[in-house]
């Protein structure tokens, strides 16, 4: 087109019939979805630091990990009911085990993974608390015989179920139509595990003795770098599906939770046994895991909402297919 020429065909727009979107936007609510999102991660990745800290040697440690692992599930359980609306319908999930299907799968690991978490807790609570009817059961003879062995296998099963209870999520957003979840599939198991991680080790900086809890911090700064990374890699890869993570209320909620993130890693990097610092640290730590929750949510809504995050991908493999098939055949 020469200089001063006016395009005669206006820029394509991208509308759906009768105005309503091409695909049915995530019908999850605020704040029980997000929330329970953060909660499982975090009970995931408490059960994997308590084994971990068990192991070590880092006995308050993995005391701290242990009921921060079983109160982030049964919140997290909690959480999700609500959302479900009806406590039913969460056990009816669980009359099907469906391999192939993330939910099916995610419901019964949800559910062991509780469990075992909350044994794994009152086995290590019961020689500290002080002595009461609630804890009478603990203390008695058979029970306290059993309940330490029972308690250091839950712990080692959730070193295993953790990791998934913190990705399993990512999973299950990315397995759904939403175009700004469906094509982040590489990159969100890596954000939602290294904010697990993180939040774990906020927790553990903030309820462990400060000369105890050097593993606290070194999990906070490593899953800060991790889910920091793995944000910047999946918006800069999606390219127009990772403009809702950039834009909007989603964008504005993302870069929050990066600065709170990245503040919260850098200070527990320098923190040592400051109590200000190990403070400020832990807070920012928590709060940049759940924006990125609700940031990641919001994110979703906007990419069903909007036709063009649907359209323009399937146009773009659709055109490549042609050419793949178009191009010759080497003889």
């Amino acid at each position: 087109m020469r200089r001063g020429e006016e395009a005669m065909v206006p820029e394509a727009e991208f509308r759906s019939y009768y105005g309503q979107p091409i695909i049915k936007p995530p019908v999850w609510h605020e704040p029980h979805m997000p929330s329970y999102l953060y909660l499982g991660g975090l009970s995931g990745a408490a059960s994997l630091m308590a084994a971990a800290a068990g192991i070590t040697g880092h006995d308050r440690l993995a005391l701290t990990a242990r009921v921060t692992a079983a109160l982030g599930a049964t919140a997290g359980t909690g959480f999700l009911v609500a959302e479900l609306g009806r406590p039913e319908r969460f056990l009816n999930m669980l009359r099907v085990f469906k391999p192939t299907s993330p939910m099916s799968m995610g419901s019964w690991l949800l559910a062991v993974h509780s469990g075992l978490a909350t044994l794994a807790a009152a086995s290590a609570l019961g020689p500290v608390l002080p002595a009461s009817a609630a804890t009478a059961v603990l203390r008695a003879p058979a029970v306290a015989a059993v309940l330490p062995v029972a308690g250091n296998a839950a712990v080692a099963v959730t070193a295993i179920t953790g990791p998934l209870m913190s990705t399993y999520t990512a999973v299950l957003l990315a397995d759904t139509a939403v175009p700004a979840w469906h094509e982040g599939h590489r990159e969100l198991p890596f954000l939602f595990a290294g904010s697990a991680l993180a939040s774990a080790g906020a927790a553990g900086m903030l309820a462990t003795p400060r000369g105890q809890a050097a593993p606290a911090r070194a999990a906070a700064v490593l899953g800060a770098v991790v889910e920091t990374v793995a944000g910047a890699v999946m918006e800069r890869r999606l390219g127009l599906v990772g403009e809702p993570y950039r834009q909007g209320k989603a964008g504005r909620r993302m870069r929050v939770a990066r600065a709170l993130t990245v503040g919260g890693g850098l200070l527990a990097a320098v923190a040592g046994r400051s109590r200000v610092l190990t403070g400020l640290s832990g807070v920012a730590l928590t709060a940049g895991a759940l924006c990125t929750r609700f940031g990641v949510l919001e994110a979703g809504r906007a990419s069903a909402a909007d036709p063009k995050y649907t359209v323009v991908p399937q146009r773009r493999r659709l055109d490549a297919r042609r050419e793949t098939e178009a191009a010759p055949t080497p003889t």
